[in-house]
Parts: C-alpha cells; sequence; structure tokens
C-alpha cells in the first residue's frame, strides 16, 4: 500500500493494492507450503531409492532460505517485465499470464532437479499451484474494485 500510496493519491487504487497484497500473500503461502511439502516428500522418496541402491549414495543439499528469496525476486520480476511494455490490458494480462505460467515451469523444472525428483509432478504442482494464486487473486481483487470504496 505504501508503494502505490507513494504515487497514487487514489484511495480506490491504495486500498485494492493493500487488498490484492493480502490476498496474493495468503495464497503464496499457502500454496507455497503445500508445494514445499511434497516437494519435500518426493526428495525423501528418491533419497530413500537411491540409498537403496548400490553406488549412488548422495546427500541433498538444503538452501531452502536462499532459494525461496533468489525465487520470490525472480518469480516477482517476470511478470513486472512481461507487461512493463504492453499498453493493452487484454493483452497485457495474457501476457502476464503466459510469461508467470513459463517461469512457474522453470521452476518446478529446476526443483525437481536440484531435489532429483519427478520433473513432471514437480511442474505440475508449481504450475497448478500458481494458476490457482493467480486466478484467487484476480477474482477477489477484482470482486473488491466492482464494489464502491
Amino acid at each position: 500500500m505504501m508503494g502505490v500510496g507513494a504515487v497514487k493519491h487514489d484511495i480506490t487504487a491504495m486500498v485494492l493494492a493493500g487488498f490484492a497484497g493480502l490476498v496474493a500473500g495468503a495464497c503464496s503461502m499457502a500454496i507455497g507450503e503445500f508445494v514445499s511439502v511434497y516437494t519435500q516428500y518426493d526428495i525423501e522418496k528418491a533419497q530413500i531409492k537411491r540409498e537403496r541402491e548400490p553406488n549412488e549414495e548422495e546427500e541433498v543439499a538444503d538452501h531452502e532460505t536462499a532459494a525461496s528469496a533468489v525465487a520470490f525476486s525472480v518469480g516477482g520480476v517476470v511478470p513486472m517485465l512481461a507487461a512493463l511494455f504492453i499498453r493493452n490490458h487484454k493483452v497485457r494480462m495474457g501476457v502476464v499470464a503466459v510469461a508467470v505460467s513459463l517461469a512457474l515451469l522453470v521452476f518446478g523444472i529446476f526443483g525437481a532437479i536440484l531435489g532429483r525428483t519427478p520433473v513432471t509432478r514437480s511442474c505440475l504442482r508449481v504450475l497448478i499451484g500458481g494458476w490457482m494464486a493467480m486466478a484467487i487473486t484476480f477474482g477477489f481483487t477484482k470482486l473488491l474494485g466492482s464494489v464502491s470504496l
């Protein structure tokens, strides 16, 4: 809200930004936790399988704090860069959705590679979770925006 309030004096824009941030943050935390728990489950299953096979005793490095910060930062820049040069609202929304979907797939692939887990499962989990967060944030913010503030 402070960022929007710094450049817009309109209360509606400020409240909508705050609400969108609230919903997006809640979705991010809930869906992120779901993805994280099931990714960790896949990693542990893969680790157990590797330990049972001879000559394949490798450890999975745990760098979740740094990885989350980098992933959040890169994930936040992707839609901004995708939208930066597009004036038409509908085209901009479509480009942002496509760019974010591609970024989610890349994150799913990297997560699977780093955790040595099935790529398809990881990609689908991250992609569907991201789509859910975008849809919920868009829907609730659109609903609030249609109500007179």
